[in-house]
């Protein structure tokens, strides 16, 4: 990843979520934070500023340790929020806490201790962030739009489509033209593309705890991409094209895809 980071001079980093594997953090002086973060990615091409998102298994910890500005103060590249936009000029990327939106972290916890500060009562988070994603979607003018959660929306992998967000969250994005959805959760690597809008729906979830082997098997004419294994993706973008790309973790590239649009299509 760093090598790939180095040839490609990145401008920065996205994490799709469960930053802090099983558990989440316990408070800002968590040993987790160096170990899983800071100690690892030390590559020069990666001391970049860094986007997170929360996934299910930091809302098991203190979700408010990885919220903490006292992090950022640690290591200067983290920045994690739960619902959050970032201008990069020509995209504009939207990062949704799509945690909430799961019916059975509430209802069938399996023993797991979940950090719903801030987030209950639930109706009312979920019916704001929609209302947020929906708004911000709307007026933004940006050549691209790029929305990035934890959850999956379309997947072949162990977890499948999470069917709250393709109810809720869905049709928010296929209403304002949003041309990518990232996400993780699901461990392995993927690429979907909508059979009904443009939209690409892309899976980067392969930092740990791949090579799973359960796969259901989609449409060729959807599923263009699926590695059960570690790996990462990369975008690159201009006005007209923008090409993602997924390698192993050795950095060789599994699979590449360019989007295009007219440099004077409206957005």
């Amino acid at each position: 990843m760093g090598k790939t980071a180095d040839t490609l001079d990145v401008d920065f980093i996205i994490s799709t979520g469960d930053n802090f594997y099983s558990n989440g953090l316990t408070d800002v002086h968590d040993p987790a934070f160096d170990e899983s973060f800071t100690n690892v990615y030390t590559a020069p091409s990666l001391q970049k500023q860094w986007y997170a998102v929360l996934g299910n298994h930091d809302y098991r910890g203190d979700v408010l340790a990885q919220l903490s500005p006292i992090l950022t103060q640690k290591d200067s590249r983290w920045l994690c929020l739960r619902s959050y936009r970032l201008d990069a000029e020509i995209a504009e990327f939207f990062f949704v806490d799509t945690t909430p939106f799961e019916d059975k972290y509430f209802d069938e916890p399996k023993g797991h201790t979940y950090d719903w500060r801030d987030v209950l009562p639930r109706k009312d988070y979920l019916s704001n962030l929609l209302k947020d994603v929906d708004s911000a979607l709307s007026e933004s003018r940006a050549k691209w739009k790029i929305v990035v959660g934890h959850h999956t929306i379309r997947s072949a992998g162990q977890h499948g489509d999470t069917v709250e967000l393709v109810t809720n969250l869905l049709p928010i994005l296929q209403a304002n033209n949003v041309d990518l959805y990232i996400n993780g959760h699901d461990h392995c690597l993927q690429h979907i593309s909508s059979p009904d809008s443009p939209l690409q729906f892309l899976t980067s979830g392969g930092g740990s705890k791949a090579w799973r082997g359960d796969v259901s098997w989609w449409d060729p004419k959807e599923m263009k991409f699926y590695y059960d294994g570690q790996g990462f993706m990369t975008l690159q973008m201009t006005q007209t094209d923008v090409d993602f790309k997924f390698y192993d973790i050795f950095g060789n590239l599994l699979h590449k895809w360019r989007v295009t649009k007219s440099a004077y299509s409206a957005v």
